[in-house]
């Protein structure tokens, strides 16, 4: 047993320091980027936000919504290759640009990984694969990789959940291109609490980044983001991709079951390790296993585009603040500062 004394930190413990910008308006900030992959060779354009692969959020009618605007989704892994058939079908012609902003989720048993082949099998113009289990640090994991990088050469594949350097670094040379970092920080995960594990999602992004930066890899922050100004943290802190779940959580597109209360809509929301998804996908909790996740009602939200507005206009006056006429400039104009509090609380409920 040893201690770390070094400092880690959360989102909730800093802000950005404004800095002297020539930038005449929030117009000006592009927030669109370009990466080209470690593996496949493959380049993308867009923005980097992207909705998390959980039933209520990673849908194919939040990925249409979504794509319009140049953002991303990680459809959820429990689509069947139906589903998926319908709807490549759908996004011809016109819509081509819903298949450039969608991955393939799946986990890493061998049902998973057969069923994989057959949606790419099917679907050779889908391009991303997204490899998600809760723990990245498995050795299983790592090899599961490499199978899937051997039969999908061309693919781009996101993989994790991790938070420390090292493993990033172990997952990119076993065949990912983007790494997901973040253990625990979820609005409905609950593995800090059942486990004791985790780390702070701040310190996770700045460790995690360079280690992948020096890699030609990439890492999305997944999870921990409570509102625009997180996501502007995260990207400060040097994530590439930043990840949505709670806040994208409510909307029409992510086809949750909706309840009505005192008058009031609300929609169930739950994370993928909750008892609630067990019970829907797995017939329940197994006995050598405890639920890592919560259910709970957000409010109904409606349609997510104005949501998506608020955040992008929220992530571009971010960038004025510090002069940044371009998502990528915002890192290395970012400085921190550590506070005690982020807002003033006094008209909060």
């Amino acid at each position: 047993m040893r201690i770390e004394a070094d400092l880690k930190l959360g989102f909730k413990d800093v802000l950005i320091r404004p800095k002297r910008s020539t930038l005449g308006s929030r117009a000006q900030v592009s927030l669109a980027r370009t990466f080209k992959f470690r593996h496949s060779g493959r380049t993308w354009t867009g923005i980097p936000i992207m909705a998390a692969n959980m039933d209520t959020v990673g849908t194919f009618a939040m990925a249409a919504a979504l794509s319009e605007q140049g953002l991303f989704t990680a459809a959820h892994k429990h689509y069947p290759v139906e589903a998926w058939d319908a709807f490549v079908a759908t996004s011809s012609g016109g819509n081509q640009h819903r298949l450039a902003n969608v991955a393939v989720s799946t986990g890493i048993l061998d049902s998973d990984l057969a069923k994989l082949d057959q949606i790419l099998g099917r679907h050779p113009e889908l391009s991303f694969v997204c490899m998600d289990v809760a723990n990245g640090y498995s050795e299983h994991f790592v090899e599961q990789i490499g199978k899937v990088r051997a039969r999908h050469p061309d693919k781009i594949i996101m993989a994790g959940n991790v938070v420390t350097g090292e493993m990033v670094e172990q997952l990119l040379l076993s065949g990912a291109d983007i790494v997901k970092v973040g253990i625990g920080p979820g609005s409905v995960c609950t593995t800090r609490v059942k486990t004791g594990v985790g780390y702070p999602q701040l310190s996770a992004i700045i460790e995690c980044a360079d280690a992948a930066h020096g890699l030609s890899g990439q890492i999305i922050s997944d999870g921990g983001c409570t509102c625009a100004g997180d996501i502007a943290k995260a990207f400060g802190a040097g994530a590439d991709f930043v990840m949505l779940g709670g806040m994208l959580a409510g909307h029409d597109e992510g086809g949750g079951e909706i309840l009505e209360r005192d008058g009031q809509r609300f929609v169930r929301f739950y994370g993928m390790s909750s008892k609630t998804a067990m019970e829907k996908y797995s017939g329940g909790v197994a006995e050598y296993r405890a639920s890592e996740g919560k259910t709970v009602t957000v409010p109904y939200r409606g349609p997510v585009a104005e949501t998506i507005r608020d955040i992008l206009g929220g992530l571009r006056s971010a960038c004025t603040y510090v002069g940044a006429s371009q998502l990528k400039e915002l890192t290395k104009r970012t400085t921190f500062v550590r506070v005690a509090e982020q807002q003033n609380p006094i008209f909060e409920a």
